[in-house]
């Protein structure tokens, strides 16, 4: 963004307070124009013109720091560039600083020409310059915290976590996303400037884990989630160009599926996995590493103050507060993006790892190789003297034979010494390293990264769970069962030559104890034993009897969805066919139960054009057909995800704040009043019963939000 100026008049004065600063501080910046008056230290004077101008912008202009009066008289008058800072301007003040004491500084009353506030004010407009210069990797960001006084920032924030359903949970401090309001971001925004803000401790809750056990999950304050999404925001562009490829978890444009992707992608003929996990990983995360390994990019004491903040935050349980000591916050917005941070040292480790490590540009070749290879090509040399036609077909077939001989065996010797290979892909706290290598080398690495994880991140390895694993047999990543592939089968390619296709390929692949354990989870299966052997038998799931057709069918459809969308990329995706199975005659049996008549019957009742399908009506009226599943279980290839080694650059856009339009419209959505509004928000629009004027108004219009007036409000709280 370039922002069109020009300059009105310039001075040379030590003095700011006279003839820059007053006239263009606000009004409620008394306090600011006294300190200055009384101030002669000239660092203390900036902190002050910083603190208190309206988000002042350095720049240089055509290179030159103007710290010359000739220079600026000659652009005085004339429309110059200045590329946007941390927001709007009036004072422009060259690159040398009063800090740094360099003596009488140029300043530079300017005219501006444009909205300059609200343009650099813009949140896209922030982050985008921020990421700019997160590309100089020795670049030090400096007045980061000033971005959080921008109430811009919050809309934008508000507009993205609004609808996620853990808004509705109360925190400690007994509010939830409810009652929203300008005038809470307001009071949240003023809590910052003096530093009052204080983050309150998450509210400490137990969900079921798949082994039967329970893991903690913290419900923070409604407040804090709103600015740990505006601090979030900053990271990401900060961070996010710097992340190594190898990292896909809680990133933009990256999930699980870009990571086994790249596994597929790179791992081809690795002989040894290393699977890795860290103990306790969001647990044990060191405060201290963390906050120094942030300072080497943010030099914001205040803003680095307030990270500290949210990870001392604590929890509470039981009535019962507790310290934290380590460990990112619980159920926090801003944990993922610290933890990726924070692993961004292992993944560089593993970086230069991988350049030590690799070793020869390709194997060497085998001797069948060479020997069969010069067995085809001395018959090739006879082929071209030879002329009787029965010479030349026993010729021809003497060269078909070497050429699927050679088939038989590797073109590079696998036991080369001399050529090595490291692949490493992470998820989170989870990682894979692919080897080709020896089983000693891999149990070298594994013992070097549990030294790097030990000394600089004072972290551990998960004896259970770090293995070392021969390709040929499964390797447990992300839930997917990884191997080699290793397979003589022979196809044809393009210039018609005879190629191995499966050899040494990634197989991705989910086992049979998975979706087993996916249908005991649903509670649709039940296992009978036979002389040993286990029969699978569908049965019905008698609290959803209580759902109406339509809930019955959309709740079955989700969870053979859920499952095919995520175990899509593997191998053997069609043996998903008998989950789907299960599933469908679970479901008839469901319904059979809930009308009290024969799976015969529900089919014939419910069966159209050959699709178990329900009919359901709109609010207008209009009836439709929702269908059982039925698109079938096709492998999808992970190749075609992502163009994994060309990721485009994360660039930020102005985001729609629908919902803050509607609180800056004062005027009420429920009775028209014209005055300062809350927004109303429940959690699923499926429990409003339409008993109230504010439910139906919600329910009409389709939205989970209405904004009202202080009186409809007080109203609703009071349940009338």
């Amino acid at each position: 963004m370039i922002v069109q100026v020009v300059i009105v008049r310039s001075i040379v004065k030590d003095s700011l307070t006279r003839y820059i600063v007053t006239p263009l501080m606000r009004a409620s910046c008394s306090r600011g124009r006294n300190l200055l008056r009384h101030n002669c230290n000239k660092q203390e004077r900036t902190e002050v013109i910083s603190d208190n101008l309206s988000q002042p912008c350095y720049c240089i202009i055509n290179g030159d720091c103007l710290n010359q009066k000739a220079s600026c008289k000659a652009m005085r008058y004339r429309p110059l560039n200045i590329w946007q800072g941390n927001g709007a301007s009036v004072v422009v003040r060259a690159r040398e600083s009063l800090v740094h004491g360099e003596g009488k500084q140029l300043i530079i009353l300017i005219q501006i020409k444009e909205n300059v506030r609200d343009i650099m004010r813009n949140p896209a407009n922030v982050l985008n310059s921020l990421t700019e210069h997160s590309e100089n990797l020795n670049y030090k960001f400096e007045r980061l915290y000033r971005i959080l006084f921008n109430e811009e920032m919050y809309y934008v924030a508000y507009q993205r976590i609004y609808a996620k359903p853990g808004n509705m949970t109360a925190g400690a401090d007994g509010q939830t996303i409810d009652q929203m309001s300008l005038s809470r971001i307001e009071k949240l925004i003023n809590s910052l400037k003096d530093e009052s803000y204080q983050p309150q401790p998450s509210k400490r809750v137990y969900i079921p884990k798949k082994n039967g056990k329970t893991r903690p999950l913290g419900v923070p304050a409604f407040n804090d989630k709103l600015l740990q999404e505006v601090v979030r925001m900053i990271l990401e562009a900060i961070y996010e160009r710097q992340f190594e490829k190898t990292s896909h978890g809680f990133r933009p444009q990256r999930s699980c599926h870009t990571a086994l992707s790249d596994v597929q992608k790179t791992f081809s003929g690795v002989k040894w996995f290393v699977e890795g996990d860290i103990k306790g990983f969001f647990d044990n995360i060191s405060h201290e590493i963390l906050i120094g390994i942030l300072k080497k990019r943010i030099a914001d004491e205040r803003f680095i103050r307030l990270i500290r903040k949210f990870l001392n935050a604590g929890y509470i349980e039981d009535w019962n507060f507790h310290n934290s000591y380590s460990g990112t916050p619980q159920g926090g917005i801003i944990s993922p993006i610290l933890a990726n941070i924070y692993l961004d040292k292992l993944d560089k480790f593993m970086k230069e790892y991988t350049e030590k490590f690799d070793k020869g540009k390709e194997r060497k070749r085998t001797k069948q190789a060479v020997s069969l290879e010069g067995k085809r090509h001395r018959i090739l040399k006879q082929l071209k003297l030879v002329e009787d036609e029965n010479e030349r077909s026993e010729l021809i077939k003497q060269y078909k034979t070497y050429q699927q001989e050679g088939l038989l065996y590797s073109d590079g010797d696998e036991m080369d010494i001399n050529y090595r290979r490291f692949k490493y892909v992470r998820y989170a706290d989870d990682f894979l390293i692919g080897i080709i290598g020896s089983k000693q080398e891999a149990i070298i690495i594994k013992e070097d990264i549990k030294n790097f994880l030990h000394e600089k991140l004072a972290l551990e390895l998960s004896n259970e769970k770090t293995l070392i694993t021969h390709a040929e047999n499964a390797a447990k990543f992300l839930g997917y069962e990884i191997s080699v592939q290793k397979s003589n089968d022979t196809k044809r390619n393009k210039y018609g030559v005879l190629r191995r296709v499966h050899n040494k390929r990634v197989q991705l692949t989910l086992g049979k104890d998975l979706y087993k354990r996916k249908l005991l989870e649903y509670r649709v299966l039940e296992i009978k034993l036979h002389n040993g052997k286990e029969y699978w038998k569908a049965k019905s799931r008698p609290k959803l009897s209580n759902n109406n057709d339509f809930e019955i069918l959309d709740r079955y459809n989700k969870e053979i969805k859920g499952m095919y969308n995520y175990y899509c990329l593997a191998n053997n995706c069609s043996s998903l066919s008998k989950f789907g199975y299960i599933m469908k005659y679970s479901m008839y049996k469901t319904f059979a139960q809930k009308y009290r008549t024969t799976m015969s019957q529900i089919r014939k009742k419910y069966t159209k054009n050959g699709h178990f399908s329900v009919r359901y009506y709109l609010k207008n009226g209009t009836a439709k057909d929702l269908t059982f599943y039925h698109g079938g279980f096709k492998k999808k290839n992970p190749m075609k995800i992502m163009d994994l080694d060309s990721l485009p650059k994360f660039t930020y856009y102005a985001t729609n704040t629908n919902l803050i339009d509607r609180l800056k419209a004062e005027k009420c959505e429920l009775c028209g009043a014209v005055d300062k509004l809350v927004m109303h928000h429940v959690r699923k629009l499926k429990n409003l019963q339409g008993k109230t004027s504010c439910e139906k108004q919600m329910m009409a219009r389709k939205r989970k939000t209405i904004a009202i007036c202080s009186k409809c409000n007080k109203k609703l709280s009071n349940n009338e």
